[in-house]
């Protein structure tokens, strides 16, 4: 166990450094970024992927996506989705794929309606690609990591070293966000999303990586913390990706994480004897007392900024208007151009080429489920039954993966209120679909 815990010390202090080095000497991050999908793909090959390492390689791709995005380190936006992609089909050329995930090759096919019609509707003065390929990536990326997840078989400890590697990068987001904003009252004077807090960069994203990290480190506490070393260990960096998400000021990508991690604490309860549910509600007092520690921290440092923040008020305490930081027209937007457009939609990219026209910038959709709907039309709603009822199928034979409602809620409110402008929601989404196989009853150890 002693090894255990200094490896494990080793690759949290290791990504901390990675993040500070970073903030020191920006081009570094393009070495990591370049570094990890090169040696990533080795490792694969030379492994032959005989323990789905392209699944490891992926997921550390997916944790480290917008920690590149704010610094630099991504060749182009889409990188980490191409990486994504590209892994899954070295993964599907060296283990194959199963031939019943035939429900997502269908789910290709009705994008392509919506893509055709976008060629023929954007204005001139639009880049035809790049609007398209920003529009349609995050589907192709759930899609092609779909066909290779389904009805994987996989152990529960793969699925943990999966969740370790998209944790691990945030661990180096997180530092790096730290020293980028070192003198909080300075640059926080009003409720809105900050990006002098989130590194420069979108706080929803920020938020979104900074939520699902602290729902990693939260369910290793739970699951993986053997010593009491291991447990406080995870419960540090738990605090410490709470306060840095809380400070981005956006409330969606932390709601979700907490909502994450409700959900696996009572699924857990409900599986473990009494003996481990002694344990567990232990574990949620702590859980308890960190977050408010972590909030009562962050409310000083704000000057009560954060509890108006999350009350929906502004910095004199005035109740807004929107609720949604106006991404609601948006959504109104895109179901009045459903309702326009019943069958083929208005086309892939059209939405953010009118918004253009109208406001005279151009506005991406936050809300995926919509955006589908109102570029994709008809197809677009047999795509989103197809995302739906497939893992609600499958869970009927893959009940031992406990971590299903906690990914399909992340998949689902991300796309809510960030889109697929991340892998992270196409990625977590297929994990919904591995096929886990338990070797021993789930427990909850602590020594």
């Amino acid at each position: 166990m002693f090894h255990f815990e200094i490896k494990y010390l080793q690759l949290v202090l290791l990504h901390a450094l990675i993040g500070a080095l970073v903030f020191a000497f920006l081009p570094l991050a393009k070495v990591y970024g370049f570094g990890m999908l090169l040696v990533g793909v080795i490792w694969v090959v030379r492994n032959q992927n005989k323990n789905e390492e392209v699944l490891i390689v992926a997921a550390y791709i997916v944790g480290s996506e917008v920690f590149l995005r704010m610094t630099g380190g991504n060749p182009n936006h889409e990188f980490s989705k191409y990486a994504v992609m590209f892994l899954m089909a070295l993964g599907m050329y060296l283990s194959g794929y199963n031939k019943n995930a035939v429900p997502y090759l269908i789910f290709m096919v009705l994008l392509v309606p919506g893509v055709v019609l976008g060629t023929q509707v954007l204005s001139s003065n639009v880049d035809m690609r790049k609007s398209i390929i920003f529009n349609i990536s995050g589907e192709l990326c759930l899609a092609v990591s779909a066909i290779y997840c389904y009805f994987r078989p996989v152990s529960m400890g793969l699925i943990k070293k999966i969740l370790l590697a998209m944790g691990l990068p945030i661990i180096a987001c997180a530092i790096y966000i730290t020293f980028y904003t070192p003198d909080l009252r300075e640059v926080i004077t009003n409720t809105d999303s900050n990006m002098r807090t989130s590194g420069g960069f979108g706080p929803n994203q920020v938020a979104t990586a900074l939520g699902l990290g602290m729902f990693i480190f939260a369910a290793r506490m739970l699951y993986d913390s053997p010593t009491r070393i291991l447990f406080l260990t995870n419960l540090v960096i738990t605090s410490i990706l709470a306060y840095r998400g809380l400070l981005t000021f956006s409330r969606g990508g932390m709601l979700t994480g907490m909502l994450m991690l409700l959900i696996l604490i009572g699924i857990t309860f409900l599986k473990v004897n009494s003996k481990g549910r002694v344990k567990i509600l232990t574990i949620i007092s702590v859980f308890i007392f960190a977050f408010v520690g972590a909030w009562m921290y962050t409310s000083v440092n704000t000057g009560g900024l954060i509890d108006k923040r999350y009350q929906n008020k502004d910095a004199l305490g005035r109740e807004k208007e929107s609720k949604l930081a106006g991404r609601e027209d948006i959504a109104a937007m895109e179901i009045q151009a459903f309702l326009d457009n019943p069958f083929f939609g208005m086309g892939v990219a059209k939405g953010s080429d009118l918004r253009f026209e109208q406001r005279g910038e151009m506005v991406a959709s936050h809300n995926e489920l919509t955006r589908l709907l109102g570029e994709h039309g008809f197809f677009g709603i047999i795509a989103l039954m197809i995302l739906i009822f497939v893992p609600m199928i499958t869970y009927l034979g893959n009940k031992d993966n406990i971590y299903i409602l906690p990914f399909l809620i992340f998949w689902l409110l991300t796309l809510n209120h960030a889109a697929m402008r991340t892998a992270a929601p196409a990625f977590v989404y297929a994990l919904v679909l591995l096929k886990v196989q338990f070797h021993e009853k789930t427990t909850v150890h602590r020594e």
